[in-house]
């Protein structure tokens, strides 16, 4: 018998922030079987970022949102052309 996928946890933190002109989606979730909470700010075009740390609480994942709006603005999650030269 095959193992089911584990459920996903949505935190209540989760949803729709609109500020300086900028509406993202905040997603704070984990997998139920594990204690560590992912952190995903997604854009109107449907861009993602994504913070590679794990968060212990949803309120630790949803400060570092918070943080990064407080120092870079909401400008940091707006798509941004990113060009990485080639060595020739």
């Amino acid at each position: 018998m095959d193992e089911r996928d584990p459920n996903i946890v949505t935190s209540s933190l989760s949803g729709i922030v609109e500020e300086q002109g900028v509406r993202v989606t905040v997603n704070i979730i984990r997998l139920e079987n594990e204690p560590g909470w992912s952190l995903e700010v997604e854009n109107e075009h449907g861009t993602s970022t994504v913070w590679n740390d794990m968060f212990a609480t949803d309120d630790a994942a949803y400060a570092a949102f918070r943080q990064t709006v407080d120092t870079e603005g909401m400008g940091a999650f707006l798509d941004k052309a990113v060009v990485i030269p080639f060595r020739r």
